[in-house]
């Protein structure tokens, strides 16, 4: 793979003649014997088989720690990342851990986040006891983890201390917590650090054994020619370390309790709107250092991936603030957002955009107009499009070609339940639309795909779920209920299904087979033409 300068691959914007593809996977859906995916062998084979299929990006959801109910998108950083992906296959090569210490027993069928969760805490402890008592003999390791913690304790520290509290107050949310921690007094805090240091200790080990996984797959995936697309929610989670550790950059109370919460007005989905409870940024505060935590948790995730999505990209223009405690979403309104000031300084900061823009739902002038001053790429999701209008955004036939095409996203049904729900004057538009006599539920999803690897969007995107044609089982959430997401997971017996070799076939006659010595140079030739 081809890198400029600065060591960056396959940035947007898209150069013209560009083209490639990839599959969406979360790390928690691969196969593993340890009851759910993680960042070993099996990611690596995973890379294989994209390399293999000819396709060159791989789509990840967030990678933080989740909290309540294990969502992706309610992580408790946004620089940390979750404990669960780590392998134990690697710690055993490291010799951290037994292989007997990692017998697990648990289903191969889906996350049973219960059982995970304890299963993944003993290993880690028994990891850091072994590390501290000699073994392995690494002197090599050692200095690693010392330099990672010296090199990441601008976030680390306070992330390991609310973690810690987090486990002493029994999970309780950090503002039920003695006042003098959720004010942060300093004599305070210097006694939990104190108190808990073994706890701290346990937590910033596992980061470091998470952060030394992810270099050694992202390494990989750059050697075999595929590049890494992350995700990055909009807001934060208000029981996070986020918020805790920097409470001017919220619009909170003098008990640090938001005033406001991010929703959606009300709409044709939800006549009262959408209340999502995230507290929402103050950007004076924010711009007034140059916005520096944000450009800080950019960098953090950068480190881990070549892009961003960046979720609900609208609230960069404006969000929605609802007065806290209200009951629903319908007394919010419209707050600017940083706009353009905010990516003229990352641009500045770090010299280039690596962004998607996720700018689905409800789009208003200004949110396309700041997406296109910079020249990132939006989304565009085929489901979405059938409802029977020629000007529909989400028809092939009016991508522009800065754009990623996809057929469903992770809050989408998998597209073989799409079709299956779809009303009958929506199924006809589509086989209209295809220009072919309507055919079943198992079309659906290799008809979508050929739609968005066939079509002008420099980049074709679909759920391993629409590859294997799954339906309702393989769904990975639905957004609203409160349980059962982000449990699916692909058996292995899965990833010899023919359906790779097709999806190669596919990916060369549609010309989105990308030869890994050219990608960089396509890439950086539409990047550097394309600078503000």
């Amino acid at each position: 793979m081809i890198a400029d300068n600065d060591g960056r691959t396959n940035v947007p914007p898209f150069p013209p003649e560009y083209r490639a593809s990839g599959l969406l996977l979360h790390v928690t859906s691969l196969p593993s014997p340890y009851g759910i995916g993680d960042l070993g062998s099996s990611a690596f084979s995973w890379v294989d088989r994209l390399h293999d299929a000819g396709q060159t990006w791989w789509q990840a959801l967030p990678l933080g720690p989740t909290g309540y109910g294990n969502s992706p998108y309610q992580a408790m950083s946004s620089f940390a990342g979750s404990e669960l992906l780590i392998s134990p296959g690697s710690l055993i090569s490291d010799g951290l851990i037994q292989a007997s210490d990692a017998q697990s027993g648990m289903s191969a069928d889906a996350v049973d986040y219960d059982s995970v969760i304890p299963f993944k805490r003993r290993l880690l402890e028994k990891a850091l006891a072994n590390f501290k008592s000699g073994a392995p003999r690494n002197n090599q390791l050692r200095t690693a983890y010392d330099e990672f913690c010296a090199r990441q304790a601008n976030w680390l520290e306070d992330y390991a201390l609310f973690r810690a509290l987090k486990e002493k107050y029994r999970d309780a949310y950090y503002l039920e917590w003695p006042v003098e921690l959720v004010q942060r007094r300093p004599d305070s805090l210097a006694e939990a650090r104190r108190e808990l240091a073994n706890q701290i200790d346990q937590i910033c080990f596992g980061q470091f054994l998470l952060f030394r996984q992810g270099d050694q797959l992202k390494q990989y995936s750059h050697a075999k020619g595929v590049s890494l697309i992350g995700d990055l929610p909009f807001f934060v989670s208000p029981d996070s370390s986020d918020v805790w550790a920097n409470p001017e950059l919220f619009l909170l109370d003098a008990e640090h309790r938001p005033r406001f919460v991010a929703g959606v007005p009300p709409d044709y989905f939800s006549a009262q709107g959408q209340l999502w409870g995230n507290p929402v940024y103050n950007w004076d505060a924010a711009r007034a250092t140059g916005y520096r935590w944000c450009i800080d948790r950019l960098r953090s995730l950068l480190a881990h991936v070549d892009v961003i999505r960046l979720d609900h990209f609208r609230g960069f223009a404006a969000a929605w603030h609802v007065p806290a405690g209200t009951k629903t979403a319908q007394s919010g309104q419209w707050v600017m957002g940083p706009g353009a000031d905010f990516f003229q300084a990352v641009q500045a900061e770090l010299g280039y955009l690596p962004f998607i823009a996720e700018d689905l739902g409800f789009i208003t002038p200004d949110v396309q107009a700041l997406r296109d001053q910079f020249h990132l790429p939006g989304m565009r999701v085929l489901q979405f499009a059938f409802d029977g209008n020629a000007d529909n955004p989400y028809l092939p036939h009016n991508f522009a070609h800065n754009t990623a095409a996809y057929t469903g996203t992770h809050d989408n049904a998998t597209t073989r339940q799409w079709y299956e729900e779809l009303p009958d004057y929506q199924r006809q538009n589509f086989w209209n639309y295809l220009k072919r006599a309507p055919g079943t539920g198992a079309d659906a999803a290799p008809e979508l795909m050929q739609l968005a690897w066939s079509s002008p969007a420099a980049l074709a995107i679909a759920p391993l779920q629409d590859l294997l044609n799954l339906g309702s089982e393989a769904r990975m959430n639905v957004p609203g209920r409160t349980d059962g997401n982000w449990r699916w997971r692909v058996q292995e017996d899965m990833l010899s299904s023919p359906a790779f070799r097709w999806l190669q076939d596919l990916t060369e006659s549609s010309k989105r087979s990308v030869p890994p010595t050219s990608v960089g140079q396509q890439v950086d030739r539409g990047f550097a033409s394309a600078q503000i």
